[in-house]
């Protein structure tokens, strides 16, 4: 026998309760692809066990099992993986009776879990108009349980009953876990295969609802077994939280701040079906459970408000009482609600933000030459960008020192293409991206780049700053953005918007120069001066919104360098 035979061995688990009929078509179906079927009648009624009987005979692939008494689906799978397991087969490709999948499918599905022997294999339900609302909305609640319960985005769909299990690893994980053996069966056992660290990968199927298809859901029992197992999820899972993390101790420019597109595209998706105001809801358990697992992020915080409360005393001012790190972390969240917000057109001025004294007039549009703008990780400039796209500015540039921006501005396309957002990514500040960003500011387009980031690697000879006070002690503060800003001879403005006391975004914009000059025989004395007046200001709009601090690191500190940078002239 071929080694790969031996290593990827499968059949088709088919669990059926009262689905004579359906079962017959999904036989038949089943016929092209070869596969052995171990078909499990979950206690069904006469008619069915006669037409199951009458399909046994007439299909020699197919083996019959007969519970006497009705388990469950989760119980029926499982009972046909024993099975399979004894006859030898290393994979089970479970498939409902109801004949809801497309069965035609399932060669793509054995030549991807033929690549992938040690993952889970499961379906993307893409539905059609048969889906019925309330299963559309449930699932959707479903989704949002497991991404905490993972503390990830890694599972797409823990729902869909169209799966290759690599057997052995499930049948571990039954021997020595409770699970769920009724509706709540695939999504336990997808969870808690997950946690082992099975990997889940997803295809995209078909899914109908059969007009005349019979549903075993009983509303109040199997929703109650439903949040019973997401209640035990969720305690298992804070023990397991950093090894689900998979943490370490880095400073932020040694990580990929984008590493959770998919998460993005979710979090827009859930806004699309289930509204603003339920997703703000569920901002309140989502923060509360990465606040308390996230260790680092609520040290750095727990950090910041120290200090903020040190600098308040020492300038004989009011310190706020709501400077904890739980409604810090939640301030963030809100932040994301109100990108949203800007970038699909939702955010409205005078209800919901409001224009500092001065700053309408930089931000109507009126003026049309291009501008270099010095934003920050203060507050939520991505606000300001949306309203100043809504206030008639033809084009609003980000410079981000990331790649995966391309794939970041496709989904904002693909889910708000009315957000206007261009991102320029970049490596590194140079003549290049001078010249790109000249030809924009000569359109009069506008260019957004941080001023409190230092870049992703540092170039060569170390990383390229100017230390300045901030909050007592000096922080390194990239010089690029300062150098960039006297290159291009343009008018530079600092931008920020900050929720204050009012709950409405206040929206600041002054002028910083108009241009930035760094003299020839005191350039770095000019650039110390510069820096210091951006720190200056940006430490004034801190202690006025300290929770709109989103550098959930320590900003005091540069990261060690890296092996093939040390030493390095």
């Amino acid at each position: 026998m071929p080694l790969e035979s031996l290593a990827f061995r499968p059949c088709a688990v088919i669990p059926c309760y009262d689905h004579g009929l359906p079962a017959g078509d999904v036989i038949a179906r089943l016929e092209p692809s070869g596969l052995p079927v171990i078909l499990v009648d979950d206690g069904s009624g006469e008619e069915t066990r006669q037409a199951l009987d009458d399909l046994a005979r007439r299909h020699p692939k197919v083996r019959l099992l007969r519970l006497e008494r009705n388990l469950g689906k989760g119980g029926a799978v499982l009972h046909g993986m024993r099975e399979a397991h004894r006859m030898g087969f290393t994979h089970a490709v479970q498939i409902d009776a109801d004949g809801q999948h497309a069965i035609e499918d399932i060669p793509r599905f054995l030549d991807d879990a033929r690549h992938h022997p040690d993952a889970l294999l499961s379906g993307l339900p893409v539905y059609d108009r048969t889906m019925p609302r309330a299963r559309r909305y449930g699932r959707w609640i479903t989704h949002v349980w497991v991404w905490i319960e993972t503390l990830s985005f890694a599972i797409k769909d823990s729902m869909c009953g169209f799966r290759v299990y690599p057997i052995a690893p499930t049948l571990a994980l039954a021997a020595r876990s409770r699970l769920g053996i009724r509706m709540d069966f695939d999504t336990d056992v997808m969870v808690r295969l997950y946690w082992q660290g099975v990997d889940c990968r997803f295809l995209p199927i078909r899914v109908t609802y059969p007009p005349d298809g019979v549903s075993h859901f009983n509303a109040v029992k199997d929703n109650w077994r439903i949040s019973r197992m997401h209640a035990r999820l969720f305690f298992g899972m804070l023990p397991r939280a950093p090894s689900l993390l998979r943490r370490r101790r880095r400073h932020w420019a040694r990580t990929d701040e984008l590493k959770g597109l998919w998460g993005m595209r979710v979090m827009l998706a859930v806004w699309d079906r289930l509204g603003r105001g339920a997703f703000s809801a569920l901002l309140y358990p989502v923060t509360a459970v990465y606040w308390l697992c996230a260790h680092d992020a609520r040290r750095a915080s727990q950090d910041w408000l120290d200090r903020v409360r040190r600098t308040l005393r020492q300038n004989h001012r009011l310190v706020p009482g709501n400077l904890g790190s739980y409604r810090h972390f939640l301030r963030f969240g809100q932040a994301m609600i109100d990108k949203i917000a800007g970038w699909r057109g939702e955010l409205s001025i005078g209800k919901e933000a409001v224009f500092a004294p001065g700053a309408e007039a930089f931000l109507d549009g009126s003026d049309r030459r291009g501008v270099l703008v010095l934003a920050s990780h203060l507050g939520d400039v991505e606000t300001c960008r949306a309203l100043a796209r809504q206030n008639g500015r033809p084009v609003v540039n980000a410079l981000v020192f990331h790649e995966n921006a391309r794939r970041f501005q496709a989904i904002i396309e693909e889910v708000a293409p009315q957000a206007g957002l261009h991102l320029l990514p970049v490596s590194a500040l140079g003549p290049e991206t001078a010249v790109q960003l000249k030809e924009k500011l000569d359109r009069g387009e506008w260019v957004v780049i941080v001023g409190d980031r230092i870049a992703v690697n540092p170039q060569r000879g170390g990383w390229r700053v100017v230390w300045s006070p901030f909050l007592g002690q000096p922080a390194p503060f990239p010089e690029g953005p300062f150098i960039l800003a006297a290159a291009l001879r343009c008018p530079v403005l600092t931008l920020f918007a900050l929720r204050r006391d009012d709950g409405r975004l206040h929206l600041y914009c002054e002028p910083f120069a108009d241009p930035l000059v760094l003299p020839r025989g005191e350039r770095r004395e000019g650039l110390q001066k510069a820096v210091d007046r951006y720190a200056a200001r940006l430490e004034h709009y801190a202690l006025m919104a300290p929770l709109d601090w989103f550098n959930f690191f320590d900003f005091w500190r540069l990261p060690a360098m890296s092996p093939d940078t040390e030493g390095k002239e």
